[in-house]
């Protein structure tokens, strides 16, 4: 589901942006006046006393060694011979083999089945009446250059999951990508939707925002398109001579309104068992309320081409050779589906290798392996990289290693259609994983390029150390070099002043779109999101064309990256597994906190501002002044000011969150450095109690306001974004509502949320100083 794959996204904040540690942990070396940083002997180890260090680092190497390209490769092969979508016969038979080859490497290994809403099409018509007839093709047709392309009677078609049945016939309305700020925008031209149909454009949102947010302004309908401008030959050669889309390869997805809940429909924070009780579909808020479908670019020609009314402002036209209409009409349209309403099984891998002396503390390393079709690159080559490292592992075991901690390996089934399976599985077993997972590791999507993370900001040391350990296969230099190097070469200001001089990541913060979701945002267990991306070219997400083929000639076509994958997640997974201590600092995460505060006064600053000039600008007749007298604007209507919001309980909060992290960096520092006296055995896992719960601070039962499901109050997908973060949702977002009432409220809570996450780190520092309880 993750898409995190041009350098355009990569810089925009999805990728690791480097930043300094509050407490110096484990900081590289600045890099020097050629941007490269010069070797440095290896540095210590977060969580491990200099002693472990050594051993663990000798592992590490052994780890390496045991990685192969030539398994990844034939288990691509394999695993995308089919199609294989939750509750296909080739999904099943996907995890059964996934199964296998866990119990042969000595995992206890099992799959974990649950039954989710999964709806399949039966019929989509979509026809322009007027002014001339044409029907939408809907296809994207075999190619002899793709082998497994022309499968067409197991291939699901293009169609969007979770629409709701419907038969609508409107005039059109482009509504370019179909965000809330694109409907004031017509608004101001006098363009009103309301008993028409929309066609919006990929991109600018995650898919499911567009028909809400049409819904909320009277649309009946909602057709989606690619417009080559995103990721078709605007962006380079077509498949099959490139890897961009072509003008028959359309984009599948759920329209599940996830901001609200992921997972199955019928079954909100309940694990969706055979014998779960359900809601009556009619009940499901997470389903549409008006009929949606995709379509590529080519059937989008016909209907762009024939819409009259005012041209599109100049941000909202795509690479099309017509010029881009607003309508409404003269096209009118009629949209046809109904779809088969069926619970299907997903089918999650669960497989363990029991810690030998802290069995009771989770460390669980995820990836999805459904796809909506082949899905080589999203997520196959992620998964076939989990694959690798299990493999690695368990030969570590074969020889005499056994980990500290528990390891759980997931590959989670229905991941497309909503975070099915990670979900419903951690709703089944949310008491028990509360207690003792420790961290989820998380991974989509895997190409050439960049490392790109996101995650939690008690990780961002951890992360920074490990991924100095690692070397770019094409570079020969760390891939946090690379990342740097980037930084200083196509960043912002501040992303090469960062880079040059500071040394940890601040790792960007995580919203929605792969398996991290429940376990973060609903569970509060630490989590990071991972992979390497930005250097391929990839146009075809969720079409017929996302196959092995396309993969090995466009993505990763050695397996390198794969493998370079494995190498950073393993670190990643064997550190978490073998730490004295878990390997948590918190001096980035107050920083982050900190900055989110000081965003939250200018964003209401800036309405506050904005407001003050709209008003003038109307007073003074500016608007209509400036107004094309030929052409129809509805000039903005005053609206009430901005209040000053009282945000001295968040800021009160954030330095105290500032002085225990502080206070807790230092002690971890000296309790496990060189100078100190480690602590003993019971300590540490007293300790490692404490740091466990220190994420599970920042949540409330009751969760956010309209969404209970969401209980993390530091990140969440924004309710208009659907993938994109929102910081501090409960005031960020009543601010950008103008609840303005709302907003002073959930100070008041996100402030006590930040105390009690404060209060958790003492408990830790106490610990550490040895005047805590054990």
């Amino acid at each position: 589901m993750t898409m995190v794959r041009t350098m355009a996204v990569l810089l925009a904040g999805i990728a690791l942006v480097l930043l300094p540690s509050a407490s110096g942990l484990g900081a590289t070396p600045p890099v020097g006046a050629a941007g490269v940083v010069p070797a440095a002997p290896p540095g210590p180890l977060l969580g491990f006393t200099a002693a472990s260090a050594v051993p663990q680092r000798a592992l590490e190497a052994r780890f390496d060694s045991l990685l192969r390209r030539d398994g990844m490769r034939d288990w691509m092969q394999r695993l995308t011979s089919h199609p294989h979508p939750v509750g296909s016969p080739q999904g099943r038979r996907n995890a059964e083999f996934l199964a296998g080859l866990l119990r042969s490497w000595g995992y206890d290994a099992a799959i974990e089945e649950f039954q989710v809403l999964f709806p399949t099409p039966r019929v989509r018509l979509l026809e322009m009446t007027a002014p001339e007839r044409f029907v939408a093709s809907l296809q994207e047709g075999s190619l002899r250059e793709d082998a497994t392309s022309g499968q067409t009677a197991e291939q699901l078609p293009l169609y969007n999951a979770y629409s709701i049945d419907g038969d609508v016939t409107g005039e059109l309305v482009y509504v370019n990508h179909g965000v809330p700020a694109d409907y004031e925008e017509l608004e101001r031209r006098g363009i009103d939707v309301r008993g028409r149909i929309v066609l919006a454009r990929y991109g600018g949102s995650w898919r499911g925002i567009k028909p809400k947010v049409a819904a909320e302004h009277g649309a009946v309908g909602c057709v989606l398109f690619s417009d080559p401008a995103e990721d078709g030959y605007a962006r380079g050669d077509v498949y099959p001579k490139g890897g961009y889309r072509n003008e028959r390869s359309g984009q599948r997805g759920s329209v599940m309104e996830m901001p609200l809940y992921p997972g199955d429909p019928l079954t909100p924070g309940l694990g969706a068992t055979s014998d779960a009780k359900r809601l009556a579909r009619r009940d499901a808020p997470t389903l549409t309320r008006i009929p949606v479908l995709p379509i590529s670019y080519g059937d989008a020609l016909p209907f762009l081409r024939a819409l009259g009314g005012p041209v599109a402002p100049a941000a909202w036209r795509g690479a099309l050779p017509v010029t881009y209409h607003l309508g409404p009409g003269p096209a009118r349209v009629h949209l046809k589906l109904e779809f088969d309403w069926r619970l299907v099984p997903a089918c999650d891998v669960i497989a363990r290798l029991a810690g030998a002396e802290r069995p009771d503390e989770w460390i669980i390393r995820g990836n999805h392996h459904d796809a909506w079709v082949y899905g080589a690159t999203d997520p196959v080559s992620g998964a076939v990289a989990v694959l690798a490292e299990a493999r690695a592992v368990g030969e570590l075991a074969r020889q005499g290693w056994r980990p500290r901690r528990t390891l759980v390996y997931a590959l989670w089934d229905g991941e497309e259609e909503g975070l099915l399976g990670s979900t419903e599985w951690a709703e089944t077993h949310a008491d028990e994983l509360r207690a003792k997972a420790a961290v989820y590791l998380n991974s989509d999507s895997n190409s050439r390029g960049f490392f790109q993370a996101g995650g939690s900001q008690t990780l961002e040391t951890f992360l920074t150390q490990a991924l100095r350990d690692v070397t770019d296969p094409e570079k020969g230099v760390s891939v946090l070099q690379r990342a740097r190097a980037l930084a200083i070469v196509q960043g912002s200001p501040e992303d090469r002043k960062d880079a040059r001089e500071r040394g940890d990541l601040r790792l960007s913060a995580l919203g929605s779109g792969s398996d991290f979701t429940p376990f973060l945002q609903h569970l509060g267990i630490p989590s990071l999101n991972m992979g390497y991306g930005g250097e391929e070219d990839y146009g075809q997400y969720h079409s017929i064309y996302d196959s092995f083929d396309h993969f090995t000639r466009f993505c990763d076509p050695d397996f390198a990256y794969g493998i370079t994958l494995a190498q950073t997640s393993g670190r990643l997974t064997l550190r978490l597994a073998d730490a004295d201590v878990l390997p948590f600092a918190f001096g980035g995460l107050s920083e982050a906190v900190g900055r989110y505060v000081k965003e939250l006064g200018k964003l209401a600053d800036d309405l506050r501002d904005e407001g003050a000039e709209k008003d003038r600008r109307i007073a003074e007749g500016s608007y209509a002044g400036a107004a094309d007298p030929r052409r129809t604007f509805v000039a903005p209507k005053p609206e009430p000011p901005v209040p000053y919001l009282n945000f001295a309980p968040l800021q009160n909060a954030v330095t105290r969150l500032e002085q225990s992290a502080r206070a807790c960096d230092e002690a971890l520092r000296f309790r496990l450095g060189e100078d100190g006296a480690p602590p003993d055995d019971a300590t540490q896992r007293a300790l490692d109690g404490v740091l466990m719960q220190v994420e599970h601070a920042m949540t409330r039962p009751a969760g956010l306001p309209r969404r209970p499901w969401y209980v993390h109050h530091v990140y969440a997908p924004g309710f208009y974004t659907g993938y994109s973060v929102k910081t501090l949702p409960g005031v960020r977002e009543a601010i950008e509502q103008k609840d303005w009432k709302e907003a002073e409220e959930e100070v008041g809570v996100t402030a006590g949320v930040l105390e009690a996450c404060a209060a958790q780190i003492d408990r830790a520092t106490a610990l550490l100083q040895g005047t805590g309880p054990r």
